[in-house]
């Protein structure tokens, strides 16, 4: 009877409901904040920004109880279908900005916009909220170990790709008034951003391998070129090589790495998503029936490339103005 009750109180307070609220206007507020206090450094503003903080750390922690009332009630780890990955994959978003918080409080403003546009997807979208029994073949202890830290891992890359887009839409707006002040918050997020994308793919490179032993216990195989198990390999490999580009002389610099870490998130989400409704396999939903690609995906696609041209072109202009003015210097 306590899990009935525990249930319809569940469904009556609505959690994720007013949490997408709650990270939308605490990550809008506090940006807004943050960008004024680049240029306008009041204690007002900085007294505002903490409180906000604090405001954000107990929504996390609501979202928290949210997955373990959750857990209790369906006596399965609350990630087993699209909806629960999600509100999931949102939590450890938060995670990852709650952990670089302390180095920069754009992250955190940030990442919570992310979030409450990632749970408004999960409210707008065809995912399903209902609380059902887990099916057979996830029925399993690895759906805990497996799935937690995979989904995890996409945590950490989607905030990576939207710090990326942040420090390119920055790079927009630098000038010769603000050029000090904005060079050094895009080296900031920039730092952020690589340390985020190391944990995720850390995260996604072992979930993988774990998958892999899941798949022998279930399957009798390790790795079958499932569309499921070569999207998460192309995802690492992906990452792998964004990680990489400093190595090489023509791709170093902050615009092209911020730039990769943007676009690598399309790889994050056909494993999530793509796979799940346009191929057919073992992991997915389709049967061979035609599924259109969202027009979301190429509305989304569309900005990026826009944001990407203005960066470069603004990035660009600074540079020449850096080699026209050292050729205007007395040579000693």
């Amino acid at each position: 009877k306590w899990k009935v009750d525990l249930e319809i109180l569940y469904n009556k307070v609505n959690i994720f409901h007013q949490l997408f609220l709650l990270y939308f206007l605490t990550g809008l507020i506090s940006l807004i904040l943050l960008i004024f206090q680049m240029f306008y450094d009041k204690q007002w503003i900085s007294n505002s920004i903490r409180l906000i903080k604090w405001i954000i750390l107990s929504g996390i922690f609501i979202h928290t109880l949210g997955l373990i009332v959750r857990w209790i009630i369906s006596s399965h780890a609350p990630w087993t279908n699209g909806y629960e990955a999600m509100i999931y994959t949102v939590w450890a978003t938060m995670i990852a900005a709650l952990i670089f918080s302390k180095k920069s409080d754009l992250t955190l403003a940030t990442t919570s916009l992310v979030a409450s546009m990632l749970l408004l997807f999960a409210f707008i979208s065809y995912l399903d909220p209902t609380i059902t029994n887990v099916v057979p073949v996830l029925n399993s202890y690895w759906l805990m170990i497996h799935v937690s830290i995979i989904v995890a891992s996409y945590g950490f890359l989607i905030m990576g790709g939207f710090l990326g887009l942040l420090s390119l839409i920055l790079m927009i707006f630098r000038n010769e008034k603000n050029k000090d002040i904005l060079t050094i918050r895009i080296s900031e997020l920039t730092i952020i951003n690589e340390q985020t994308l190391m944990i995720g793919v850390y995260m996604l490179t072992i979930g993988t391998f774990l998958g892999g032993v899941w798949a022998n216990e279930s399957w009798g195989r390790y790795w079958g070129w499932d569309p499921k198990e070569t999207w998460a390999l192309v995802s690492i490999l992906v990452y792998a090589f964004i990680l990489h580009i400093r190595f090489v002389p023509a791709l170093r610099g902050k615009y092209i790495f911020n730039l990769f870490s943007v676009f690598g998130v399309y790889s994050v989400l056909m494993t999530y998503f793509g796979v799940n409704y346009l191929l057919s396999g073992l992991h997915s939903y389709a049967a061979g029936d035609k599924v259109d690609i969202p027009n979301s995906v190429w509305i989304s696609l569309g900005i990026v490339i826009i944001i990407a041209i203005l960066a470069k072109f603004k990035n660009y202009s600074s540079q020449e103005k850096v080699i026209k003015e050292s050729k205007t210097l007395p040579v000693k």
